[in-house]
């Protein structure tokens, strides 16, 4: 997959199918867009997902998680547009004619029923629908996925996320929410309880679950290891500074210092909390593994 940055000049051979949108977690309505222009690439054209960064923002997905997974769905090229001042005032006709047309050499878009674009959002799906017959493109508008009775989107999933509703939060992804980042040092605790963790310190942009414990899975050089994982500080052996994510594997103890791992979560047990002592921590982490155990158990039964 070839990724392109900014709105500098940039050559694509052979026209294209296009979706889009801010992309933010992949989740099932997005990945109803990329269906759409697979779909078409099997067909001869290129496919190519156009989204917009908007800075600073907490994230679903950090910008290498999104480029691995569109990679590996097979997408042909992804734009990353800044949505700096040349972008969002640019009229949304402009846009059109300028980027879609010229520069991507669109013949086939996929957008979904709420995507706005152009100056003051003044550009939406009937803009587009009005402009193909003259252009010569395509557009096919694809209704919200929907989960419960409920239209599925990335706020919704922000909101489940920080209620610790993994689970659900799976569910509308299409897939478990997951943390990746390389294995740290931290104060060895874990060790000298007899129960060796792991530590990742994720981008500070990525959004996480609320401070707790819950049931993960972490996957290491393409193998999957069952375990538990806290998110938060550690406020019983001195506390944190930054948010972090440590995880006690229940069937591996190896040294992984310095490995990229990520972490997926499935279900919530309880909030993170100080213990008055290292021996009563012990005591409920024990309590925690055996959690998780039968979690996973209950899981696979089911």
């Amino acid at each position: 997959m070839q990724i392109i940055r900014g709105m500098t000049e940039f050559q694509i051979e052979g026209e294209t199918a296009v979706s889009l949108g801010k992309f933010d977690g992949l989740h099932l309505g997005h990945q109803l867009l990329v269906e759409r222009i697979l779909e078409k690439k099997r067909e001869g054209l290129k496919s190519l997902i156009f989204t917009f960064d908007f800075g600073d923002r907490p994230l679903l997905l950090l910008p290498e998680e999104r480029r691995n997974m569109l990679r590996k769905w097979g997408v042909d090229y992804l734009l990353e547009c800044p949505f700096v001042d040349s972008v969002s005032h640019m009229e949304a006709e402009d846009f059109v004619r300028e980027i879609l047309v010229k520069q991507l050499h669109v013949r086939y878009l996929a957008v979904g029923t709420d995507f706005r674009f152009g100056y003051q959002r003044r550009g939406d799906y009937h803009l587009l629908q009005r402009m193909s017959g003259e252009l010569g493109y395509e557009v096919e508008v694809v209704e919200k996925a929907c989960y419960g009775g409920e239209e599925i989107s990335s706020s919704r999933i922000r909101r489940e996320l920080e209620q610790g509703h993994m689970e659900l939060v799976g569910q509308l992804l299409g897939y478990a929410y997951s943390v990746t980042g390389e294995v740290l040092h931290g104060h060895r605790i874990g060790r000298t309880l007899g129960m060796p963790t792991i530590n990742l310190l994720p981008e500070e942009r990525k959004l996480l679950p609320p401070n707790g414990v819950y049931a993960t899975r972490t996957v290491i050089a393409g193998e999957i290891f069952e375990g538990i994982t806290n998110v938060g500080y550690k406020p019983t052996v001195g506390g944190e500074t930054r948010k972090g994510v440590e995880t006690y594997l229940f069937d591996l103890d190896r040294d992984l210092y310095g490995e990229i791992l990520t972490v997926r979560f499935y279900g919530y047990e309880r909030p993170e909390r100080k213990f008055a002592s290292l021996e009563e921590l012990q005591k409920r982490i024990e309590q925690d593994v055996e959690w998780g155990r039968n979690y996973f158990g209950e899981t696979e039964k089911s």
